[in-house]
């Protein structure tokens, strides 16, 4: 081997098939060492429970169950609205997306559970199991070549005839089990393609797991969305607008009108039943107000959420308005923002 590396010695050549077959191996195993590690980063973000479960998994023992993020701070979330109040519109709100936020957490740990079997065990078989036999009998070629060329040497070195029928005999030996180590090592490799095969399955099943769970956390979201109520979408700029740069759009009534429909049901229904009932009677009703609002102009009057005010219609007003009082001060109000009290 060292005569070879410097030069003075000849070396046997693999036919280009069992070479190509090598090479394919080598970045197999390089590609799915690098998949399988950032997959294990993907679904377990935190380098020290990923070192705490490879000591627990060498220790042939069991890690110990703990919350993971959205648990966490689901957990957070109930116990924050349990002390603010459950009957609190914030407390309450709280207590609903800190239990959504633990489903959440329940999808993850199912993601995780999945992928570990279906997807990331097989490639960690493929490089602990036969990437490492594959590995040992190619090191076995490499030695059966080896002892070829050196019986090849020798043979070129003898001068005697019977050194020499000794050496011809010691190469057809040699090349005899060159040959058959080539053999095996070739069927071995062209087992790559089969594992390419199983992997492709494997792969599709993570993605079946990736899919289902972004589809329950989309689930989970959009129930929680309606048990909240939607924001219109007109005016997620309210909360974090300048004082120096008015919102035009929030005093025109087009954009109202059209901000309405992304409303809920329940919103929808009071626009329509009680909004109308009110405005065609001159009495006044009680509303809470439903999200803070800047008012654009002395005309109208700003609210706070959670507040309750007096409403009431006058005659000829724009149907997206009515006037609002609280205290002292009028102005008014967009309906979009209220809703009516019993």
């Amino acid at each position: 081997f060292t005569e070879e590396k410097l030069g003075q010695a000849e070396k046997t050549e693999l036919d280009a098939h069992l070479e190509n077959l090598l090479s394919k191996a080598e970045y197999t195993k390089l590609w799915t060492e690098k998949i399988m590690k950032q997959t294990e980063v993907l679904l377990q973000p935190n380098p020290n429970a990923r070192i705490e479960e490879f000591v627990y998994e060498k220790l042939d023992r069991k890690a110990p169950s703990r919350m993971n993020n959205p648990e966490l701070l689901g957990q957070y979330m109930i116990d924050a609205g349990n002390e603010f109040g459950p009957g609190t519109a914030y407390g309450n709100a709280l207590i609903k997306c800190g239990e959504t936020q633990k489903r959440i957490g329940t999808a993850d740990r199912e993601l995780i559970q999945t992928s570990a079997i279906n997807f990331l065990t097989p490639l960690r078989n493929f490089i602990e199991g036969d990437y490492k036999t594959i590995t040992k009998e190619r090191k076995l070629l490499q030695n059966k070549r080896l002892d070829l060329d050196a019986a090849k040497t020798r043979l070129k070195k003898a001068k005697v005839a019977e050194a020499r029928a000794a050496s011809e005999q010691e190469v057809r030996i040699t090349q005899s089990e060159f040959d058959r180590q080539a053999e095996i090592t070739r069927l071995l490799l062209e087992g790559i393609s089969s594992t390419h095969a199983h992997h492709l399955r494997c792969l599709n099943d993570f993605v079946e797991a990736q899919m289902t769970y972004y589809a329950q956390c989309y689930q989970y979201m959009l129930d929680l969305q309606k048990q909240l109520g939607s924001f219109p979408s007109t005016f997620l700029s309210n909360n974090n607008q300048s004082s120096t740069a008015p919102v035009q759009s929030v005093s025109t009534p087009s954009v109202l009108a059209s901000a309405s429909a992304s409303l809920p049901s329940v919103s929808n229904s009071i626009v329509t039943s009680g909004i109308s009932e009110l405005k065609s009677s001159s009495g006044s009703r009680k509303a809470r107000v439903l999200y803070d609002y800047d008012a654009a102009n002395s005309s109208e009057l700003s609210l706070l959420a959670y507040e309750v005010i007096t409403v009431y219609s006058i005659p000829g007003m724009d149907s997206d308005w009515l006037m609002g009082e609280r205290g002292n001060q009028k102005g008014k109000v967009p309906i979009t923002y209220l809703e009516l009290l019993n």
